[in-house]
C-alpha cells in the first residue's frame, strides 16, 4: 500500500475488514461495503501495531478523533457507523458489495476523458503533501491545464 496508482481503486467489503485489511481498505479511493461489514483495529487487542499506513490514512479519511477512537480501543464499527464516519462510501445489501463496486468501476471507466478524472484524483491526493492551500490550488490548476492542453492538441 505504499504505491500510488494512476487509476482509481475500489474496495468491496463484506464481513470483517480489520487490522491489515482495514489498512488496505483505507488505501483505496472508495469503499463499498455490504450491511454485514465490520471495520476495526482488532490488532490492538493483541498488541500488534498498524504498520501499513493505517495511522496516517485512517485519520485523514475520517478525522483524528474518530480514528483515535478506533485505533485506541480496537472496537468494532458496523457498516452504518462506517458510512456515518465516511469510512464507507456506500452500504449495499448483503452479498452485493462486489457487484456494486464493479458497477461503479464500469461507470467511472465509461467517462469520456480519463485524463481529466486522473488529474483531479492526482490533485486530490497530492494536496495532502503540499504546504498550503495556495500551493494545492496551483497544483490543481497545473494538472488541469495539462489535460486541457493535451485535449486541444488532439482536437
Amino acid at each position: 500500500t505504499r504505491l500510488r496508482l494512476k487509476k482509481p481503486v475500489l474496495a468491496a467489503i463484506e464481513g470483517h475488514c480489520v487490522a491489515g485489511g482495514l489498512e488496505l481498505a483505507v488505501w483505496c479511493d472508495m469503499r463499498i461495503c455490504d450491511e454485514t461489514a465490520i471495520f476495526g483495529v482488532f490488532c490492538r487487542r493483541w498488541g500488534v501495531p498498524l504498520i501499513d499506513g493505517g495511522t496516517i490514512r485512517l485519520p485523514r479519511l475520517i478525522g483524528q478523533s474518530r480514528a483515535m477512537d478506533m485505533i485506541l480501543t480496537g472496537r468494532a464499527v458496523d457498516a452504518k457507523e462506517a458510512l456515518n464516519f465516511g469510512l464507507a462510501n456506500r452500504v449495499v445489501a448483503k452479498g452485493t458489495a462486489r457487484a456494486e463496486a464493479e458497477a461503479i468501476a464500469r461507470m467511472i471507466a465509461s467517462f469520456p476523458e480519463q485524463a481529466c478524472m486522473q488529474a483531479d484524483r492526482q490533485s486530490s491526493l497530492e494536496q495532502w503533501g503540499l504546504p498550503s492551500i495556495g500551493h494545492a490550488l496551483v497544483n490543481e490548476y497545473e494538472l488541469g491545464r495539462e489535460v486541457l492542453k493535451r485535449a486541444a492538441l488532439g482536437a
